[in-house]
């Protein structure tokens, strides 16, 4: 079967960066890092055990119990994926589009990666049907498919997973003896409906699932780089953490020690913590609603974003127009957005889409403001949308899509 990486248009050093909340640092977790950077302590390979018994008191207040010899810490979520896809060996299956940072580190380790379709109701889990057919065809090729990374709450589409998709998605999985990694970063920040709670592949399949969280997603800032990694009882899961830790071991992928400090105050969720949280939560889940509806209202096609701080646009209904600029295909397309937005708008091949397809991921950051002082107004208004830097930032996107819907109208062929 014909992988289904992308070729390599711009190289993986120029990817795109992580969705970041671009909001202040927390007073109190730059107070813990301050504090704990006065020492000259390092962390072991894994993590040590405060930060791994914090990670399991955060998993546990979300259904997931778990014993603190079957967690793992590292400087970030690529670090595990990359020490868990050496432990595991075998090929790949992501989601099409899937974070930008996953396929990579598969073939850092020279393992094949095969992209599977996603339903039309959401990204991040493949269509069951889909995945079934796709493990059917690399064996028949001499593959040996192995691991499947998803996401319930997912970057770029900004989307959450169905339960009843997840169900048949894992129960596909476990059919084929695939391993689970549940990328489950942007597991905190759903914002719609209300009250929602993403359902984790861990709570099906508890034997076969292995759950990362960057921290970076709800708890740290992003240039604070701390993840964790739960691991499955039993023999299984002992193994598999045992060759995790010796990746990380030979990686010297240890969290820096002020970090770590950072990392346990807030996995622990103090009041701090879940406050700013949850403030952040409504103002990029506010955000998000806003620039969803410019990208609708300008002709182009988007999930509804129901996490996280990213919107996955297709543009395909203004293609004329963007012809006529000479865009046509996603790297044209992230260079002209970017020039005129003004702030890197990465294509859909970053993703591991199809090049000529017209489609980016947007983010709520980039409506925030141009500086902290700005950043810092959106945490506390009562109604961000009305600052004027942010109507600002809405303006400019709105414009500049609302351009190429009125060019394509007026070169559309009369029927």
């Amino acid at each position: 079967m014909r992988r289904t990486d992308p070729p390599g248009h711009g190289p993986v050093r120029f990817g795109p960066a992580g969705a970041g909340d671009g909001l202040p640092v927390l007073d109190a977790l730059r107070d813990v890092l301050a504090r704990a950077a006065r020492t000259g302590d390092e962390e072991p390979a894994g993590g040590g055990t405060a930060i791994r018994e914090a990670a399991c008191g955060y998993w546990t207040r979300r259904g997931l119990p778990v014993d603190a010899d079957r967690v793992a810490a590292a400087p970030g979520a690529p670090a595990l994926l990359l020490a868990l896809t050496a432990a595991l060996g075998g090929d790949v299956l992501v989601p099409r589009p899937c974070a930008a940072w996953w396929a990579p580190y598969a073939r850092l380790l020279g393992r094949p990666v095969f992209h599977v379709a996603t339903p039309a109701e959401c990204g991040g889990v493949p269509d069951p049907y889909a995945l079934l057919e796709t493990v059917r065809r690399i064996r028949a090729e001499g593959g040996d498919p192995k691991l499947l990374v998803l996401s319930v709450a997912d970057d770029p589409t900004g989307t959450v997973a169905p339960p009843e998709l997840l169900h048949a998605c894992a129960e596909a999985a476990a059919a084929e003896g695939l391993h689970l990694v549940s990328d489950e970063t942007w597991r905190d920040t759903v914002f719609s409906p209300p009250g929602t709670v993403p359902l984790s592949p861990a709570e099906m399949l508890p034997d076969r699932v292995t759950v990362v969280t960057d921290l970076a997603g709800a708890l740290l800032p992003g240039g604070w780089p701390a993840a964790v990694a739960r691991f499955e009882a039993g023999e299984r899961g002992a193994r598999l953490h045992a060759r995790v830790l010796d990746v990380l071991t030979a990686l010297g992928a240890s969290v820096a020690a002020p970090v770590a400090a950072a990392a346990r105050y807030a996995l622990a969720e103090p009041a701090p913590v879940t406050d700013r949280a949850a403030t952040a939560v409504r103002l990029h889940g506010c955000l998000a609603t806003a620039l969803h509806a410019t990208v609708v209202a300008a002709g182009a096609l988007a999930r509804p974003p129901r996490a996280g701080r990213q919107l996955y646009a297709d543009l395909e209904p203004l293609r004329p127009a963007l012809t006529a600029h000479g865009v046509g295909d996603a790297q044209e397309l992230e260079d002209f957005l970017t020039a005129r937005l003004g702030h890197p708008v990465p294509g859909g091949h970053r993703f591991g889409d199809e090049l000529g397809a017209l489609r980016v991921r947007l983010t709520t950051g980039a409506l925030l403001g141009a500086n902290g002082g700005e950043r810092a107004e959106c945490l506390t208004a009562p109604a961000p949308l009305e600052l004027p830097h942010v109507q600002r930032a809405l303006t400019q996107v709105k414009s500049v899509l609302e351009d190429l819907r009125d060019d394509a109208q007026r070169w559309e062929q009369p029927r």
